[in-house]
């Protein structure tokens, strides 16, 4: 608990604008207490990245995070999605009904429904969606502020560039992207085991960024400027070797 503490601190004092935690079971402390904490220690925002709407009942998730919300006075995200690969194999361990995939999005939209009622006219809870295919994007592009795009982490970033023109984004929501790899790093809560950075480098893959500073912070203004992205997700892990990149991209 304090080596997480004073990573937190470190993270704050970098430039770096929001802290987020996982939503796994037995991984790291429950994401709701762990992001109040986080919250009150640092000052920053706080966010799940992401809520896996089959582990919990709807309206308990959107009590969670309204409860976030007013607890932080409005520096809480809530991100959610339909789960990790394999979640049926996680529900079933942890003895929870095995949701069918054609169920999930519906489960996702009644949480944002319930959050939209608890917040009411006065709070406004940002919500990130993690999306894959087609349905998902549409229920995103229809109820979020802010998206990212579950994809190989070895796409091509021509690809990606592709994914994002067809996304239908007439309410202009934030896209964001999820950065697993750095250098030779690779946050193990964000890529799988066996992630080759070398396989991402030769891909061109906007998955991964060189862990030099200067190299990195131009390459994250690229793809701002080339695919649209404005909100970036890196691991704890891996945070550290960007710090000076995030400290000149925030004006530090």
């Amino acid at each position: 608990m304090p080596t997480w503490l004073d990573q937190l601190r470190r993270l704050a004092d970098s430039g770096y604008s929001t802290i987020l935690m996982p939503d796994v079971p037995q991984w790291q402390p429950a994401p709701g207490p762990a992001l109040a904490v986080a919250a009150t220690i640092t000052g920053l925002r706080v966010g799940t990245w992401v809520y896996a709407s089959p582990l919990r009942p709807a309206w308990s998730t959107a009590w969670e995070a309204h409860s976030l919300t007013v607890l932080t006075d409005g520096r809480f995200d809530m991100g959610i999605g339909t789960g990790r690969p394999g979640i049926a194999e996680q529900l079933r361990e942890l003895g929870l009904p095995v949701v069918p995939a054609n169920q999930r999005l519906g489960q996702v939209r009644e949480v944002v429904t319930a959050l939209r009622e608890l917040d009411g006219p006065d709070r406004h809870t940002p919500v990130a969606m993690a999306v894959g295919g087609p349905k998902a994007q549409a229920l995103a592009a229809e109820l979020a502020d802010t998206v990212t795009f579950v994809m190989p982490h070895t796409e091509p970033r021509a690809e990606t560039m592709q994914r994002v023109r067809d996304f239908d984004n007439r309410r202009d929501v934030e896209l964001a992207l999820h950065v697993p790899v750095i250098g030779d790093g690779v946050a193990p809560f964000m890529a799988g085991p066996g992630t080759d950075p070398a396989a991402l480098r030769a891909a061109d893959s906007v998955s991964f960024l060189p862990s030099d500073p200067a190299a990195a912070a131009e390459e994250i203004l690229r793809r701002r400027e080339e695919l649209g992205f404005s909100y970036f997700v890196f691991g704890a892990d891996v945070a550290g070797a960007l710090t000076p990149a995030v400290a000149k991209l925030a004006g530090r």
